[in-house]
């Protein structure tokens, strides 16, 4: 067997978010293979088959969506102006059901590289469009050859649950037996649960159970963590996504169990959620708090915006407490990892954990100079601003640039575009 390859990140900041490693002022990171195998002030001596300069980068953990629908992003910016009843009429009842299984494939795709290029190295794909084989194993493919760590959380077609209800097909047990088995692999499998009648979240419950997955639920009125906690359906480790308008009580329930509250701040305030949960989260002792970008229609595609639409939000809730913007980071990092299930793999730079990692350059001067490393990831930068991105070591991104070319797959999307434009299921400016 050959030598696993080796990076070597040198004069870094290094934002371990690992409580015993901390944070060093000047640092390096040794990956060796998939995995981070050393992280000090000074490695001593070492020879790598890459070295990277940071000349005084920020290298953090890389950052964690806990939420996207990833089908959507053939149909980016589409949304803009769309209320939560526009969005289910115009995009899930709408387009959604006129999408090909290779159109779904394409937007996966998309999706994946724009969170790559954005330094978002783990997605979890909550995947509400499935509702044929086909569709389902279009979507897991393109997942698979994208090189993203992802969860796909199966989930249903609106217009499958107004005809057949919200409870899971068979076909979850085929996925998970055929397509997902390895809770190892780079791409891992989950469910993602809608509000449905008791009998069907007993059902997706008992599914979930059975299939050893964790599960994404989307709090809407009708179903509330306290409810599936009375039906005996609510999951351990559940991300509860946005929960606007929950009281305590009910976020006690989901911390009691394990859960966690996923915010998407930008969708959130834009489609008239309500604000963003975090203060009431933040009050809830042992409540860990995520964050995601949620729909591609609607939200822009990186955790920059993420972050600081979170922070502004607290801060205009409250400028004497809330969240640091260390907090912040951490959201978009080892809590993201917890969430998933996946801190043990990866949310921190660890020794041991799977290489998910990310630099930032502040060798410009729109970033220099870094005199807190919280706040000028948080606060002064944006995707430009990510110049290496690495995924269990694999290269995703080096110096600026993607490490893949992305011209086929944009001139596929443009004929998507087109074919769809000409059915009349698009119109305006996507002509």
């Amino acid at each position: 067997m050959g030598k696993n390859p080796t990076t070597l990140i040198r004069d870094a900041i290094v934002l371990s978010m690992d409580a015993e490693i901390g944070d060093l002022p000047r640092g390096q990171v040794l990956v060796e293979g998939k995995r981070i195998a050393a992280v000090g002030r000074d490695l001593g001596p070492v020879v790598a088959d890459r070295v990277i300069d940071a000349n005084g980068g920020i290298v953090i953990p890389g950052f964690v969506d806990t939420h996207r629908h990833m089908w959507e992003a053939i149909l980016r910016g589409y949304a803009a102006r769309d209320t939560l009843e526009g969005y289910f009429e115009r995009i899930l009842f709408g387009i959604g059901p006129e999408l090909t299984p290779q159109d779904l494939a394409v937007s996966e795709a998309l999706s994946a590289r724009a969170a790559l290029d954005a330094g978002i190295t783990t997605v979890q794909d909550t995947s509400d469009i499935n509702e044929t084989p086909a569709r389902t194993d279009a979507i897991v493919a393109a997942l698979q050859e994208s090189g993203l760590r992802a969860v796909f959380a199966y989930g249903l077609s609106r217009p499958y649950v107004s005809r057949h209800g919200s409870g899971f097909p068979d076909d979850v047990r085929r996925v998970r037996a055929q397509l997902l088995p390895d809770d190892d692999a780079l791409v891992t499998m989950a469910l993602e649960t809608q509000n449905g009648d008791d009998a069907a979240e007993r059902r997706n419950a008992a599914l979930a159970r059975e299939l050893d997955v964790l599960t994404a639920h989307h709090v809407r009125s009708s179903i509330r963590p306290s409810r599936l906690r009375e039906l005996g359906a609510l999951r351990p480790r559940t991300t509860f996504v946005h929960g606007n308008g929950l009281d305590a009580d009910e976020l006690a329930v989901i911390a009691d169990s394990g859960g966690s509250l996923s915010i998407a701040p930008v969708v959130e305030q834009a489609m008239g959620l309500g604000n963003p949960m975090i203060t009431q989260a933040l009050a809830v002792p042992g409540l860990p708090v995520c964050l995601s970008v949620d729909v591609e229609v609607t939200s822009p595609t990186d955790m920059f915006s993420q972050m600081r639409s979170l922070y502004l939000a607290a801060r205009s809730a409250s400028t004497t407490s809330g969240p640091t913007v260390r907090d912040i980071l951490r959201f978009a990092t080892l809590d993201g990892a917890r969430a998933l299930g996946l801190d043990g793999r990866v949310g921190s730079i660890t020794p041991g954990k799977e290489a998910d990692l990310l630099l930032l350059r502040t060798d410009r001067a729109d970033a220099f100079p870094v005199t807190d490393p919280y706040g000028a990831v948080v606060l002064q930068m944006d995707r430009s601003h990510v110049d290496t991105v690495l995924v269990a070591g694999t290269a995703h991104k080096l110096d600026g640039r993607p490490t893949r070319d992305d011209s086929a797959l944009i001139d596929t999307a443009r004929g998507t575009i087109r074919r769809l434009t000409r059915a009349g299921v698009l119109d305006g400016f996507a002509a």
